[in-house]
């Protein structure tokens, strides 16, 4: 058989129209077919690639520059190489034509749905500084402790990316505010290839209804240095601040937080409302970092359940419970299942605190409580399912299907695993009513859906 070689060379520079893009957001161009793609260029748009690397069937290129630019190019906001918000260079409308398509194309070529109503994605009004929460990484230049994100597959950290767009503005504040009174006091950073020094990561989250403020500070050792002179200066600057945290990570790793959590100011918890519910959130708790659009998302979600008020519920993947507790206003009963033990304290207390009596949490995985429950007699009337990316285990599928409730609302934040599942729901006696996306992170490829689906008759 002959061998069919790429019509392009590694390090070859070229002339390429652009005609599409991925679902990360590169410009799609083609050479006799064959598919090259290039980060931040844009469909329609013109110019000089380099190949950086030429598979058998697809490449990946460097765009030099542009001999021929989209209307729908803007400038950045940000200039930083970190990767975070990749989207930057195009309109925000391009964005979310971009998603939409990503959301109808998994839905027809992954789950075979394409009969299924996709609405159009709702965006934000202002899609910049709606992140709740950031953990940024410290590091040390010429004697001065500087913090940034980590530029793309390295962990050079870029300086001063700390007053990021996407970040609320107070959170910006606080991390050079920290940084600041750490270099003054001497606290050194945190050398990752020596194992040595003390500050690792600054870790800030703040309550967009209260206002409130935590400070997590994470360390290499079990001490923290003049942490008393620290309190005290940051306290000071940032009235909200209401907790101060040390999180302990002694071990040689890329995870951001170690296992031992003290509160070394302040109270364990901050808190925050969606709509009429108050949720504490700890140091690592699970909690949507954008909050209005979190109330956008919860709201199509309990439309979507239109829960009656005989009905048992299912919360999978219930976190610290966010939607249980939506959920419970409506419903008999709510069983919520989480297998991070902290996350199901957090629910419990945040039930108490709301005054919410008929939800019960569990710890444990999803897919081995649920077959339990319905060993039981468990018949729930609704389930609601949130997985994390990869979506639902198989075994939880089956779960759910076995069950038979008769309306199961799926949250996802990745359109291809949501896809499949949809698909193994539809085989097991289910059928999918509707997709609503929602723009959770603008200027990046990420995207939640809320997704409707009925039991059949």
């Amino acid at each position: 058989m002959a061998k069919h070689n790429a019509p392009v060379k590694k390090n070859e520079t070229i002339s390429l129209r652009f005609e599409d893009l991925t679902h990360e957001g590169s410009g799609v161009g083609k050479v006799n077919g064959y598919p090259l793609f290039v980060p931040n260029a844009l469909p329609e748009e013109e110019g000089e690639v380099k190949v950086v690397k030429a598979n058998k069937n697809f490449g990946f290129g460097k765009l030099l520059h542009l001999t021929k630019e989209s209307p729908e190019r803007v400038e950045p906001v940000c200039h930083d190489h970190c990767n975070g918000c990749g989207l930057q260079h195009m309109s925000y409308q391009l964005q979310l034509e971009m998603k939409q398509n990503q959301v109808q194309n998994a839905m027809k070529k992954v789950a075979h749905l394409e009969h299924v109503p996709v609405h159009p994605i709702i965006g934000m009004d202002d899609p910049l500084h709606y992140r709740n929460k950031v953990q940024i990484p410290v590091g040390e230049k010429n004697g001065e402790l500087i913090t940034g994100f980590y530029q793309k597959r390295s962990h050079r950290i870029i300086e001063n990316t700390e007053t990021c767009s996407t970040h609320n503005e107070v959170i910006n504040e606080v991390v050079k505010a920290v940084r600041s009174i750490a270099n003054r006091l001497g606290i050194s950073a945190y050398n990752e290839e020596k194992h040595s020094g003390v500050l690792r990561h600054i870790m800030v989250r703040t309550g967009e209804e209260t206002k409130d403020i935590m400070v997590v500070l994470v360390t290499r050792t079990n001490e923290l240095p003049h942490k008393d002179e620290l309190v005290e200066e940051l306290t000071k600057q940032f009235p909200h601040v209401k907790s101060v945290v040390h999180n302990i990570n002694d071990k040689r790793t890329n995870v951001i937080m170690g296992k031992k959590t003290k509160v070394i100011w302040g109270d364990e918890y901050i808190y925050d409302k969606i709509g009429d519910i108050t949720f504490a959130i700890s140091a690592k708790s699970f909690y949507q970092v954008n909050p209005p659009q979190t109330k956008t998302l919860y709201d199509k979600a309990l439309e979507y359940a239109a829960i009656d008020s005989g009905d048992i519920v299912i919360d999978a993947y219930c976190g610290i419970g966010t939607i249980s507790l939506f959920l419970a206003q409506k419903a008999k009963k709510v069983y919520g299942v989480e297998i991070v033990p902290e996350a199901i304290s957090d629910a419990k207390m945040n039930a108490k605190k709301n005054g919410i009596t008929n939800a019960e949490f569990y710890v444990g995985e999803a897919e081995k409580i649920m077959p339990w429950w319905k060993a039981q007699g468990l018949n729930p009337d609704v389930i609601v399912v949130d997985p994390p990316r990869k979506g639902c285990d198989e075994e939880l599928l089956k779960a759910m299907i076995a069950m038979q409730p008769k309306r199961i609302v799926y949250v996802s934040c990745n359109p291809s695993t949501l896809a499949r599942d949809l698909r193994i729901l539809e085989d097991g006696g289910f059928a999918t009513q509707e997709v609503q996306p929602v723009d959770m992170f603008p200027n990046t490829p990420h995207i939640e859906n809320v997704c409707w689906l009925e039991r059949k008759l």
